[in-house]
């Protein structure tokens, strides 16, 4: 089995079926359709894919090779990364722009056997990433053990700790967990999906669901909301997936285009705060779907059920996935007990949760069992059964042991009309263990809040042990590729 093949099915049942739409730059006055738009078909885009996999097999790739790409987002990232699929190589993404020394350690970090770059016309360059990276390789054991695992995509995450690992996904995990997210989100042939993350980072329960369903991927010139929402709007867009960042920004438009063709609008990559929910939905009568995506798991909670009621709530575990959470101890913590004020570590077992990590290579089995993958998230259940997200356990804050998640002080601040964006976390105190501090960026740097308007600001929504007890404004807040805020090592 090969993940390809279903999208391969697609292009036989529905050759002119528009797979890819890349949109042009929106123009004042335009119709249902730019002349800059650019439509690849189902048949157009497999072919495409055929013929690059060829090249990289007639270059010598084999099964399971680990084969990176480093591209720009659009359709050649697409018809790259099928490519070597097809090909039945392992798709390693590397971000766009990465190049000299910084590639040279991806090379050495994914222990790569090839390289494709869209500067160099998306040919193959052979590398040896696996001597490279010396001592720290996988050994013989390890790449048999790799290659058996018949590996579709490797991709490093800092997951749970700040140490990065090669998450491992073979075919048949790729495609189970595919599977079961589309049985949330209902993905098929007549869905028209407007794409906003970065594809070196989001691609397979998102781009190849959607190619595997038969629908057509909608890819605006850029992430302005004037291009975003034009593409929409003459594409006929049925759903959005997208960060809170995306759907914040959205919701600042006052051009007056309306949505009104849109189902289903996913939020995912980072936590949904409630406040840009109801700028989205005041803005086009929208809620916006909450989504928990992880690279070692997949997609296995979608807030489908409370979206409008609760668009911060993760939403319901999916038929294919026991959730649950643990105790500090270990103990199982019964969803009616969850509250919170008493969180768990969420875990979770299922089908098509990862296969491996990379470097020190270790398999799946050994790695989730007996609790299933720890996510190193702290969560709750209410009384619907919604699970809600606390924090994760690396940003937890213990002051004289009471404990609190920078997300939740985070979210206060960023409420504030003069918080464009805030980073709380832990500060060694003598007598109390830890106190709370934030930096933010002020929307008027030259105009600020003071520590007395944001403690203010803070007291009327938090307990008193919660309060930063610094504010400290700077000129930026370092950010993920996928929005979120970066947290420093300290």
């Amino acid at each position: 089995m090969n993940v390809v093949d279903a999208i391969r099915d697609i292009a036989r049942a529905r050759p002119r079926h528009p797979a890819i739409l890349e949109g042009a730059r929106a123009e004042p006055g335009q119709g249902a359709r730019a002349a800059g738009d650019v439509a690849i078909d189902y048949a157009t885009l497999v072919a495409r894919v055929e013929s690059r996999a060829d090249a990289l097999v007639r270059a010598g790739v084999t099964r399971g090779e680990r084969i990176g790409l480093v591209a720009r987002q659009g359709a050649g990232f697409i018809e790259a990364a099928l490519a070597i699929l097809a090909a039945d190589a392992c798709f390693v993404p590397i971000p766009d722009g990465t190049a000299g020394a910084a590639l040279d350690e991806a090379v050495r970090e994914s222990a790569l056997h090839g390289v494709v770059e869209e500067s160099e016309g998306f040919a193959l360059r052979r590398v040896d990433g696996a001597r490279a990276c010396g001592e720290a390789g996988i050994d013989g054991e390890g790449e048999r053990a790799f290659r058996a695992l018949h590996p579709a995509y490797l991709r490093f995450t800092s997951g749970t700790t700040n140490e990065r690992k090669g998450v491992v996904v073979g075919h048949e995990a790729v495609a189970a967990r595919l599977a079961n997210a589309n049985r949330a989100l209902g993905i098929g042939p007549e869905d028209r999906i407007l794409w906003l993350l970065p594809m070196a980072h989001h691609f397979l329960v998102s781009i190849l669901l959607y190619l595997r369903a038969g629908a057509t991927v909608l890819l605006p010139a850029s992430t302005f909301p004037r291009d975003v929402l034009a593409l929409a709007a003459r594409a006929r867009a049925t759903v959005f997936y997208a960060s809170p960042y995306h759907y914040r920004m959205l919701a600042s438009d006052d051009s007056g285009v309306a949505l009104d063709g849109v189902r289903l609008a996913v939020s995912t990559a980072d936590g949904l705060r409630a406040e840009v929910a109801r700028a989205f939905a005041l803005r086009f009568g929208i809620p916006l779907v909450q989504a928990l995506g992880i690279i070692e798991v997949g997609l296995p909670v979608v807030n489908a059920a409370s979206a409008a009621a609760k668009p911060e709530a993760l939403g319901r575990p999916g038929a294919d996935y026991d959730v649950w959470l643990r105790a500090e101890d270990g103990s199982r913590i019964e969803p009616g007990a969850s509250s919170p004020e008493h969180t768990g570590e969420i875990c979770i077992r299922g089908s098509g949760l990862f296969d491996a990590y990379l470097r020190p290579w270790l398999p799946a089995a050994r790695a989730i069992e007996p609790d299933g993958f720890r996510t190193g998230d702290q969560g709750y259940f209410d009384a619907d059964g919604d699970l809600h997200l606390a924090g994760r356990r690396a940003n937890r804050i213990n002051m004289a042991g009471m404990k609190f998640f920078a997300e939740e002080v985070e979210a206060v601040l960023d409420a504030h009309p003069g918080v464009r964006v805030s980073r709380v976390f832990a500060k060694e105190h003598a007598q109390l263990g830890q106190i709370p501090v934030a930096e933010f960026v002020p929307v008027e740097p030259a105009d600020a809040p003071d520590r007395r308007a944001l403690t203010a600001h803070c007291r009327a929504r938090l307990a008193a042990y919660k309060i930063p007890r610094e504010f400290t404004p700077v000129a930026e807040i370092a950010m993920t590729p996928t929005g979120k805020v970066r947290r420093a090592a300290r």
